[in-house]
């Protein structure tokens, strides 16, 4: 794709608020230099809002201030004005009922706070789950100049000699105390082990995932993804990203000239290569809606079949984000799709550059965690899309994250009509399944949960677990966190909640899963699906107000991003009317 620069210098949206003698630009000018603000700040050079998801309550980005600085001393140094604007952060790690309900919001705030105030480009700095889509959905909705920075992974886990990585040992461990294989002073030593530096995920989880996702979408400058939390290399990514979005404003280069279909597609196989989380799923297609780009479910099935998984990293594979670093980050994973005719080479990037112009060079260091095509976790990995009598408007599988023997299964559903269910049910002895049923879980999609929480991923049964067994086809309509693995079929649409085929599925009905026929299927007649259809009734619903209701109202299917119905293809960067 050819960018053709705008002129430079001319009048930036922030002269609306500080250009001229004006009482309102005074009254703007003059209340912003009680900080200290020379006059000659606001002489028309870009001001950059470093837009900060920096939060004590979001461990991922507790780090983030001090990374503000550095961004801040890059924008200076490339004759900008930097102004740091706290923004919503979403914190997997907290927030209830789940920071997915909350990720609409956040992009609203965010939204809101570039296109009613005086900035001219904007440092998006993020890290947890949620921060990166949310702010680069905002970012794509305004269409201002816009950078991805990301405060990058934890420092690698260890625990007697073994690698620990954040959440993939939380979902072991755990399931090995119900299997009596660990104590509960072990797992509790353990706990320390698991975060011992500042960052996000260690593990190709979701923060990882979407740090990936906003390199290959060309929205962070290359090399961003891997580098540690508290490695001086992320300072240095900081301040050249600094530096890197004054030129971005002064070239006019914004989020629809990079978001592009082929931007999109490039994510989609890079996602399959590094065993990306099935979440990404939800976050592009979401952030897709926002630029009016028609991605869809089948695009990320078109896209991600072929592509073999050569990131051997937990939860798919042995390794962890530290080393991913080392051995050459995902400018090599780039670099090997470019070369397999799998990367739209002249897809732009914020670096006003081609994409395979920056990864071409790339040299892989260490073959055992970034592997050749003949020694790939999974030849075919990306995420599959199911459909079927269960799934219409369809459903997601991870196949690197899966057992291959459950790849194809028949078995008997065993039903929890939701997570209070499952809890209250799990632990009983009595209960009626084995290794061979398929758990379903319900209600527990957008409209369900409320939020659509990371709940996919049931553990299983501990009477399962004492007999070895590690996996078990898995069903519903929630998310799992990118750091879990399993046989696990997520998202499934229409939800249960909306009615969905899955709200009417029985104890004892069998389903089949066939991953390499991408489908999932109730075994009743249509006659009997019908019928229970036709006398489902909705659950209760209590919520009465506030954004909740809000969200209930807007919030769309998991199948077109889970994103507000109102908020699609609603562009602009316009000026707002000065009230004083």
């Amino acid at each position: 794709m050819t960018f053709i620069p705008a002129e430079w210098p001319r009048k930036l949206r922030s002269q609306e608020w500080y250009g001229g003698n004006s009482r309102d630009n005074i009254y703007h000018r003059g209340w912003l230099k009680n900080q200290g603000y020379p006059n000659d700040l606001f002489d028309g050079r870009p001001v950059i809002g470093i837009l900060n998801t920096w939060s004590e309550l979001t461990p991922c980005n507790g780090h983030l201030r001090e990374l503000a600085e550095k961004v801040k001393a890059g924008i200076w140094e490339a004759g900008g004005f930097p102004v740091e604007v706290p923004v919503f952060s979403a914190s997997e790690n907290t927030f209830r009922p789940t920071a997915m309900m909350y990720r609409n919001l956040a992009a609203m705030a965010v939204e809101e706070v570039m296109r009613a105030q005086p900035i001219d480009g904007a440092v998006l700095l993020v890290g947890c789950d949620k921060t990166t889509p949310s702010l680069m959905m905002g970012a794509a909705s305004t269409d201002i100049p816009s950078i991805a920075v990301t405060g990058g992974p934890m420092l690698n886990g260890w625990f007697r000699g073994e690698r620990v990585g954040s959440g993939t040992a939380l979902w072991q461990m755990s399931e090995d105390i119900k299997a009596g294989k660990m104590s509960q002073e072990d797992f509790l030593e353990a706990e320390q082990a698991m975060s011992r530096s500042s960052g996000s995920c260690n593990t190709m989880g979701t923060a990882s995932t979407m740090a990936s996702m906003a390199e290959a979408l060309g929205m962070a400058l290359s090399g961003n993804a891997a580098i540690p939390g508290v490695d001086s290399r992320r300072k240095v990514m900081a301040q050249m990203t600094g530096r890197r979005i004054v030129q971005m404003v002064k070239d006019d280069l914004k989020p629809s000239d990079i978001l592009t279909k082929e931007a999109f597609e490039n994510a989609i196989r890079t996602n399959g290569a590094i065993g990306g989380s099935t979440n990404a799923v939800i976050h592009l297609l979401a952030l897709a809606g926002r630029v009016e780009v028609d991605l869809t479910l089948d695009d990320w099935d078109r896209c991600g079949r072929d592509v073999p998984t050569i990131v051997n990293l937990m939860p798919s594979g042995k390794y962890l984000m530290e080393e991913f670093f080392y051995a050459g980050g995902l400018p090599v994973v780039l670099k090997r799709l470019g070369e397999a005719g799998l990367l739209h080479k002249d897809a732009l990037t914020v670096s006003g550059d081609a994409i395979w112009d920056e990864v071409k060079e790339a040299t892989n260091w260490n073959e055992d965690v970034i592997l050749p095509v003949e020694k790939a976790l999974a030849a075919s990995g990306g995420i599959a899309v199911l459909k079927g009598n269960l799934a219409p408007n369809g459903a997601v599988l991870k196949p690197s994250a899966a057992s291959p023997h459950l790849m194809k299964h028949r078995g008997r559903a065993v039903v929890f009509e939701d997570i209070d269910d499952y809890k209250a049910k799990i632990n009983d002895d009595a209960l009626d399944i084995d290794e061979n049923c398929v758990m379903v879980l319900k209600n527990c999609g957008p409209k369900g949960y409320p939020g659509m929480s990371e709940v996919g991923n049931m553990g299983l049964p501990p009477k399962v677990l004492k007999k070895g067994i590690t996996d078990m086809v898995r069903i519903s309509d929630a998310r799992m966190s990118g750091t879990a693995y399993g046989t696990v079929v997520l998202h499934t649409t229409p939800e249960a909640a909306a009615g969905g085929p899955l709200a009417v599925v029985q104890n004892g009905d069998m389903i089949e899963l066939d991953v390499a026929a991408r489908r999932v299927h109730l075994d009743i007649s249509d006659e009997e699906l019908a019928t229970r259809l036709a006398a489902w009734q909705a659950p209760k619903n209590s919520v009465v107000g506030g954004y909740t209701r809000m969200y209930l109202d807007h919030v769309e299917g998991a199948d077109t991003g889970a994103d507000f119905d109102v908020l699609k293809g609603q562009r602009g960067n316009e000026v707002p009317r000065d009230s004083h």
